[in-house]
């Protein structure tokens, strides 16, 4: 059973963090590729926008993907993680905790996940 639980948590979340990816990279799932997240993050002081959306999104699309599939996962943690923390600083930290408020909860869940499956390992379940 631990090896099944730790599969649905790399696959949730995972899948759900290289869908964000997909949002910046692509525009998909009603995200605002490219030159949306770029015009954003420059708004937000991030600069130069159009390569750090590129980045931001690949890495959350990468990171996403090898959590999924259980490999490389120092690699994985270290793609979500970043983004989150960089999420933390520039947009929902000043909010406090609640996500209610636009708050850092979520944000910090994702960490959670992220350093707990690198800490644990990945399970029986994996890709290769």
């Amino acid at each position: 059973m631990l090896n099944a639980g730790l599969l649905l948590i790399r696959l949730v979340f995972g899948l759900s963090f290289a869908r964000h990816g997909t949002e910046k990279l692509f525009g998909w799932f009603g995200g605002h590729g490219i030159k949306g997240n770029a015009a954003f993050f420059e708004s937000i002081g991030i600069k130069p926008g159009v390569p750090m959306a590129y980045l931001a999104g690949l890495g959350e699309l990468l990171g996403g993907l090898f959590l999924a599939a259980g490999i490389l996962l120092p690699i994985a943690a270290i793609l979500i993680v970043g983004p989150m923390i960089m999420a933390i600083i520039t947009v929902t930290g000043k909010n406090g905790f609640s996500i209610t408020a636009n708050g850092y909860e979520y944000n910090l869940a994702i960490i959670a996940v992220a350093i707990g499956i690198f800490l644990t390992g990945p399970g029986a379940y994996v890709l290769f």
